[in-house]
């Protein structure tokens, strides 16, 4: 920069040579500036292990010589471009070559790209002939390929490593990391949705709870400029100060401090002390209070929600759910999304709640529940898919299970089942009661994908019948000439005379014809055996229709319909009961071969 504001000018326009290189090392104290010595390129190459390198007394510098001048238009790297950059601790040093660039060989093309690696190392402050073994190898084969074409291009941006100090081992400080304490979620805006920000930290059997990672201090290093690195002392903030009781496992190992659960529940910190729960009571469950609450259906908590005011909710308005059982001794609000493998509310649930449980048991319901033994004492126009579903008073509704129950069924109920509807008093009319066999969604798809495989069996057996009829007639048609043809190739070939080419020919093409006709007509057998065997098991969707039964255990009042939907024929059959019949029992009856109607059958 001097030389070229003394002489005005660019700092870009000059280059220098490198005449000399001498190297200084010293490992003193004292550090005395007559310490230093210098090191051959012999002796330097032994320096290059770690027991002198990562002396922290030892020290190193390099004094270069140069021949500064302006920059020669012909020099075969003018469309070179190319930069040293390093890592963060400057322990490795790459030349980054850019896209594009490219650089004619020349008589000493191996000195000259070796001279314009250390000028380019020189002015990035890195040490030459040290921690540069790999140089060489990478002059020689940059040689090697300009010697063959004549010019290097790159086509795309290019890393060489040309120079790997000793880099250093990261101090590190210790830390207790939360494993249980998941990130509060975002929703699909990315916005922390705080409803769900964990009001309880479900953990599993085995799970790991903590960590706390020792604090170990690093180990030092020398970079590519000759300097010392020495690692820091690790910062301790977070030493464990806390205590674990029997349900919390703790394994202290050399690097670290794990803590895991002995069983499944939530954690609880009470006092110092972190152990683990199975049972909570909350008073309710809202956005001001709890949030949204998901330990997971294994995790084994089971919550009470204790608020049974009438004019208040005890799940909140939107919150969420998620637990092993839950007992509930109020209502649940609009929004409301409960799920458990046990649930019962006590109260009553909002038209726009969702319940779902394997056992649920509710008291007033207006929403939607899902699940396999499911218990209401009052059903008011909500929705309810189970298994088994026992109620109390239906007073609107629709109901779709395998089996369904009702004690007092009033007017505008839909009760959908596939096998049996019994109602024990009918106080109501516009009801609709329907059996089918193909209600429980496996069973549909099922029945769906087997329809679409007999469809496609049927269309492939009818191509084939018709081909071995095609066949049949073709071999039945050239079998006298076929007899003819062959009798007179036996003649010909007993009496040693040579066959006519149309004779063997036509000999061919029947046996072809007759062996194709075996094939097609075993096709024809196993297609047909498999339709046969779907259509069977297109039947047996249906078996125990005829064993369905809708029972009404009162007198018919008002007007109510019977369903009951049939497979084969995929028909649905209607029925009315008259007002005041006593008709208890009805069933599907096969009057006649393919004819059903819907009867009144005893028990």
């Amino acid at each position: 920069m001097d030389l070229a504001k003394r002489n005005g000018v660019s700092p870009a326009s000059l280059d220098f040579d490198i005449l000399d290189i001498e190297t200084y090392t010293r490992t003193n104290k004292e550090k005395m500036e007559s310490d230093w010595e210098e090191t051959s390129v012999e002796e330097l190459h032994k320096l290059d292990d770690a027991t002198a390198i990562l002396n922290p007394l030892f020290e190193i510098k390099q004094v270069y010589e140069v021949e500064i001048y302006s920059k020669e238009e012909n020099s075969i790297f003018k469309d070179f471009h190319a930069a040293v950059g390093a890592n963060a601790t400057k322990c490795k040093i790459y030349l980054s070559i850019k896209a594009g660039s490219q650089v004619l060989t020349s008589p000493r093309f191996e000195d000259e790209f070796l001279n314009y690696i250390n000028k380019s190392k020189i002015r990035a402050g890195i040490l030459i002939n040290i921690f540069d073994e790999m140089v060489k190898d990478v002059v020689s084969r940059v040689s090697a390929l300009a010697k063959v074409d004549g010019i290097i291009k790159y086509d795309k941006n290019q890393t060489i490593l040309i120079a790997d100090a000793y880099e250093p081992t990261p101090t590190i400080n210790d830390q207790l990391i939360t494993h249980y304490d998941k990130e509060v979620e975002t929703n699909h805006n990315d916005r922390v949705d705080y409803s769900k920000r964990g009001f309880i930290h479900s953990v599993l059997d085995g799970d790991i709870l903590m960590e706390y990672i020792k604090p170990k201090k690093g180990k030092a290093g020398r970079n590519c400029r000759g300097e010392f690195l020495e690692p820091p002392e690790p910062e301790v903030n977070h030493a464990p100060d806390f205590n674990v009781d029997d349900t919390i496992e703790m394994v202290d190992n050399k690097e670290n401090i794990i803590y895991k659960a002995k069983a499944s529940g939530y954690i609880s910190i009470e006092g110092n002390t972190y152990r683990i729960k199975s049972e909570m009571d909350v008073g309710e469950i809202s956005f001001k209070t709890t949030g949204s609450i998901s330990t997971g259906l294994d995790s084994d908590v089971s919550l009470s929600v204790k608020e049974n005011d009438s004019q208040k909710d005890a799940i909140g308005n939107g919150m969420e759910v998620e637990v092993s059982e839950i007992d509930i001794k109020g209502n649940v609000g609009p929004n409301a999304k409960v799920r458990a493998n046990r649930a019962t509310i006590e109260g009553q649930t909002h038209k726009s709640s969702y319940i779902k449980a394997n056992d649920l048991t509710i008291n007033v319901h207006k929403g939607t529940a899902i699940g396999d033994n499911i218990k209401i004492t009052r059903l008011e126009h909500g929705i309810v898919e189970g298994k088994i579903v026992e109620i109390v008073q239906a007073v609107g509704g629709n109901i779709r299970a395998k089996d369904i129950d009702i004690g007092i069924c009033a007017s505008y109920v839909k009760a959908t089942a596939s096998r049996y509807i019994e109602i024990k008093k009918l106080q109501g009319s516009e009801n609709v009661f329907t059996i089918d066999p193909l209600l429980q969604k496996d069973k549909k798809e099922g029945f769906g994908e087997n329809q679409d495989e007999i469809n496609q069996l049927r269309a492939s057996v009818e191509e084939v019948k018709k081909e071995v009829e095609k066949y049949k007639k073709l071999v039945k048609d050239n079998t006298a000439s076929f007899n003819d043809v062959k009798k007179r190739l036996m003649h010909y070939k007993q009496n040693g005379i040579k066959m006519p080419a149309a004779f063997l020919t036509k000999y061919k093409q029947f046996h072809k014809a007759q062996e194709h006709l075996d094939n097609i007509t075993n096709e024809y057998k196993v297609k047909n055996d498999k339709l046969l065997l779907l259509t069977t098991k297109t039947a047996s969707f249906q078996d125990n229709i005829t064993d369905a039964r809708i029972i009404n255990r009162d007198r018919w009042v008002g007007h109510n319909e019977l369903i009951f939907k049939l497979i084969e024929p995929p028909i649905e059959l209607s029925y009315k009961p008259l007002e005041d019949s006593m008709e208890k029992i009805f069933a599907v009856v096969e009057t006649d071969e393919g004819v059903f109607e819907i009867q009144a059958v005893k028990e």
